[in-house]
């Protein structure tokens, strides 16, 4: 992955004579602002991770850990003003150790997702669960709840598989220490879903499985017995998910399962969207979208939206029945080789020819991200009620299918504080946004009413590192043991020397007011629920108006 042709995203942390920046993959985050800091620090073992902290300790600087290309999108990584210390994981990025006889491997925290899995696989060892892109260091996925999809087991997400971990944590009167959690540690529930509250993450260890093989049949199906067959489907399947095209009514149904070890295939998966992709294609399709948006042409989205659906269908989403292609279902192959893609990450080193579809550096992909868990003894109702939305207005959840749909997981209760409540359904809704933040989106409405009733009506938790504003407006309430986070967050680091307004806005802690921003126009990126028509684009025919479904709803919607 860092070979001489390897051309990654750029690192999210600049610095000059008069200080650092830091932002995320996307280059901006949700107020378009990005983080300032006094100075930047990437150290390269424990010791100077140790020394870092202390650093900042000494100073009552206020710091903040980035990962290695920064994915979150809301404002985590923020080291809280200008006179704050960014501590980067870059260069922590080693594998420690390997156990064979427990299955347990040891990696700092700046190891990449795909470095792990390619490490574990020398050994016959798998990681049994993961996200599905590569490009995710294991502290920051951990900190954020990252996941794949299972009710199996200790169920989808990575954190679960968390055995030991070594933490950093500053101390009062200037100075730091390490601390060790195993399996035992009270507080090692605390530390897995941190948000790098708690202090540095320095390593981490993992319970591996046995290395094994996996088939994947992609099957489509009509949407109306969604409601039925979803609960069902997850507990059948352990590593299916589901794409809901709602406006073709149509679900991909992703049946994914272990098979035995002799079962013939060596399957790939190259997912088409993490794919290097040539940057002139990537700015033609972001040309035609804005396009679409321009003239609030929604047949155009939906007509495009379905011959993307087809053409990923041919060639199967990116699976691969081995190195050449794909020829046919079902998709046959070792764990390591079907968890997780991010061939994009190796992509030539002419940014003119090829990137990833998001890179900022490039005219490509720029979109906001609302994902959110619902309770399994609620996904039903949930689905039915953006069904009966979306028939009120047919084409207007096109634009999440040009973005590959409704990504659907699942995801089990979990031990951690800030871990799943209850066994869950994750939705996934990428779409369309705009360079300019005053300009709205065409038919917004209809995703801020579906937004709004999976957080408020339904009571959704919005995944940690995606969102946003609103999604974390009063969200600490929402979990169980939310008290029991903050009393650990007291007690690794007693200055609040990890935190910054946005976090405190989050938890609702401190003087923070929270983090909605009441200003014109600020319901358009999600800052705030329109109050006021002001709060949208009356200028240009968005009006604050009640949802047409959940009528609690406060939505910017178009009227002529």
């Amino acid at each position: 992955m860092n070979g001489v042709w390897c051309s990654p995203p750029a690192p999210p942390v600049k610095c000059d004579t008069t200080g650092c920046t830091v932002s995320n993959a996307y280059g901006i985050f949700p107020d378009r602002w990005t983080c300032s800091a006094a100075a930047a620090i990437f150290p390269s073992s424990e010791e100077e991770l140790l020394e870092a902290v202390a650093t900042g300790s000494r100073k009552k600087q206020k710091m903040r850990v980035v990962t290695r290309w920064s994915h979150s999108i809301p404002k985590l990584v923020c080291p809280g003003g200008e006179e704050g210390l960014i501590i980067s994981t870059q260069e922590l990025k080693r594998v420690v150790s390997v156990d064979e006889e427990s299955m347990r491997m040891s990696v700092e925290s700046g190891a990449a997702l795909g470095d792990i899995i390619s490490a574990a696989a020398e050994y016959k060892l798998a990681l049994p669960q993961t996200p599905y892109w590569k490009g995710l260091t294991i502290g920051g996925l951990i900190s954020t709840g990252a996941h794949g999809s299972s009710l199996f087991g200790k169920g989808s997400a990575v954190h679960e598989y968390v055995v030991g971990m070594r933490l950093v944590v500053p101390l009062r009167g200037g100075n730091a220490s390490v601390v060790t959690f195993n399996s035992s540690h009270a507080d090692l529930d605390a530390a897995k879903v941190s948000l790098g509250l708690l202090g540095g993450i320095s390593q981490v260890t993992l319970q591996l499985q046995a290395m094994f093989k996996r088939s994947i049949t992609n099957v489509r199906r009509d949407e109306q017995d969604l409601e039925e067959s979803i609960t069902e489907f997850g507990r059948t399947h352990e590593f299916g998910d589901l794409t809901w095209y709602p406006g073709q009514r149509k679900i991909v149904y992703r049946i994914d399962d272990r098979v035995p070890v002799n079962q013939s295939g060596d399957g790939v998966n190259d997912f088409i969207g993490f794919r290097q992709t040539l940057t002139a294609g990537l700015a033609i399709t972001r040309l035609a979208e804005e396009m679409q948006e321009a003239t609030k042409d929604a047949k155009g989205k939906c007509m495009t939206a379905k011959l993307q659906v087809e053409a990923l269908e041919i060639i199967g989403s990116g699976f691969k029945n081995n190195d050449l292609g794909f020829v046919k279902y079902p998709i046959v192959g070792y764990q390591n080789k079907l968890q997780a893609a991010g061939s994009c990450l190796n992509s030539t080193e002419d940014l003119l020819l090829t990137a990833c579809p998001w890179d900022p550096r490039i005219k490509g992909e720029f979109f906001h991200q609302t994902t959110m868990k619902i309770n399994m003894t609620k996904i039903s109702d949930f689905i039915t009620d953006i069904k009966r939305l979306r028939d009120l207005n047919p084409s207007g959840s096109c634009g999440v299918e040009l973005y590959n749909g409704i990504l659907m997981r699942f995801v089990k209760a979990s031990s951690a504080y800030l871990g799943a409540n209850e066994d869950s359904v994750d939705l996934d809704f990428t779409y369309y946004r705009s360079k300019d933040p005053m300009v709205p989106r065409l038919d917004e409405d209809m995703l801020e009413e579906i937004e709004q009733m999976g957080l408020f009506k339904y009571g959704g938790t919005p995944h940690w590192g995606k969102n946003r504003n609103i999604a974390f407006q009063g969200v600490l309430k929402k979990y169980k043991k939310g008290e029991d986070f903050l009393k650990a967050m007291k007690k690794y680091d007693p200055e609040g020397l990890f935190s910054n307004e946005w976090t405190d806005g989050m938890l609702g802690i401190g003087k923070s007011k929270g983090v909605v921003i009441d200003k014109d126009g600020c319901a358009l990126e999600g800052l705030c629920l329109c109050a006021g028509d002001r709060n949208c684009a009356p200028h240009k025919g968005y009006f604050c108006r009640a949802g047409r479904v959940y009528v609690y709803a406060r939505v910017c919607r178009y009227e002529v």
